[in-house]
Formats: structure tokens, sequence, C-alpha cells
């Protein structure tokens, strides 16, 4: 999943979805520095993405792709799947969008302090950018496949990807309404028993 959906799947706590957020940014062994409600939003991501990864439905989206973009298919999902949950987002939750968004462009601001540079650098281009909300439009799954493109470290055939997933975004809203409420089961399962 990407920004919106680790955000949105995150218990109501700040730290844990700030940690949540971090996931992509920090290793395994970065980790101890970290105040425990942030460390355990680090994992829940990687419980987040490791779930999406295994679903069947998840999984046969690669097969609606060319093969120079197979090995893709994982990034560009996450992304698409943002895009639908803000498109559907009356469907999830009782509070707005921009509500939403608003929220958590205060909460990450204010913690910058325990981010990696790279994720204070991405924070702050989410915020000036409005990046949550955006992701309602279908151009902004272009764009942010682009983005991804641009700062992977080789060579790569995701840029311009969306001109080949436009075509199947009935197919990605297809599998996004059959397995995002059973990621929403999965991932409340991970935190109702916490006791920060």
């Amino acid at each position: 999943m990407n920004y919106l959906a680790h955000l949105f799947l995150s218990p109501d706590d700040a730290q844990v979805r700030v940690g949540n957020l971090m996931g992509d940014f920090v290793k395994g062994s970065q980790l101890g520095h970290l105040p425990d409600k942030v460390e355990f939003g680090v994992m829940l991501h990687r419980k987040i993405d490791r779930f999406t990864d295994q679903q069947p439905e998840v999984k046969a989206l690669k097969q609606q792709l060319s093969s120079k973009r197979k090995r893709f298919s994982g990034i560009i999902a996450d992304i698409v799947f943002d895009h639908l949950l803000a498109k559907h987002w009356v469907n999830f939750s009782q509070h707005t969008l921009s509500d939403f968004a608003s929220s958590r462009y205060q909460e990450l601001l204010s913690h910058q302090e325990i981010m990696p540079a790279a994720m204070q650098l991405m924070t702050n281009r989410m915020v000036e950018g409005n990046w949550l909300e955006s992701y309602i439009q279908p151009s902004a799954v272009g764009a942010a496949i682009d983005g991804v493109s641009r700062r992977i470290r080789f060579e790569n055939d995701l840029l311009h990807a969306f001109e080949e997933v436009e075509p199947l975004l009935n197919v990605y809203q297809q599998t996004f309404f059959e397995f995002f409420p059973k990621l929403e089961v999965y991932a409340k399962s991970e935190f109702d028993h916490l006791s920060f």
C-alpha cells in the first residue's frame, strides 16, 4: 500500500501513524532509537505490505501488465490503490478526505525530528503538493508512478506506466474492493491488543 492507505490503516495514534509511513525509509537495524509506538508503526507498515503482496487477487494484477512492467506490479498497485481509496473515501471513513489529510499533515510536520532526512523531504513535498487529496485524480497516479521511476537508482521501465494501467483501472478497482476490506480487518487485528 502507499501513503494514504498506510496512514488510514493505522490506529488512532500520531506516533504509530508516523511509524507506519516511515516503513520504507528505515531498515530493520535502524529501529532501536525510535520510540516504541513509532517502531510498532514501522513493523505494521511491513506487515500490511506483506499481507497485500500475498493476496491472490493482488498477485493476479501482475498478469495484466506487459512483461517489462510486471516486476513493478507491486509499486504500481500500491499507488493505484491509494487513488481508489481516495476516490471511494466515503465508503471507508466518516471523516472527509480533506479533514483527514489536514490532520495527517500536521502530525507529520510535528514529528519531523524523528524522521530520516529522506522522509522529511518527502513529507514536505507531500504537504506542499497536498498529495493525499490529489490521489483522487487519476492524473496523480501517473505523476506518482513517474516520480517513483525517477527515484529508483537503476534504469527501469516504470516511467509512463500509467498509460498501460489506465485502461485497466476497472480491474484494479474490482481487486481493491475484493481485498481492501480484508486488509482493514487484518490491520485492526494487529493493533487491537496494543496497550501503549
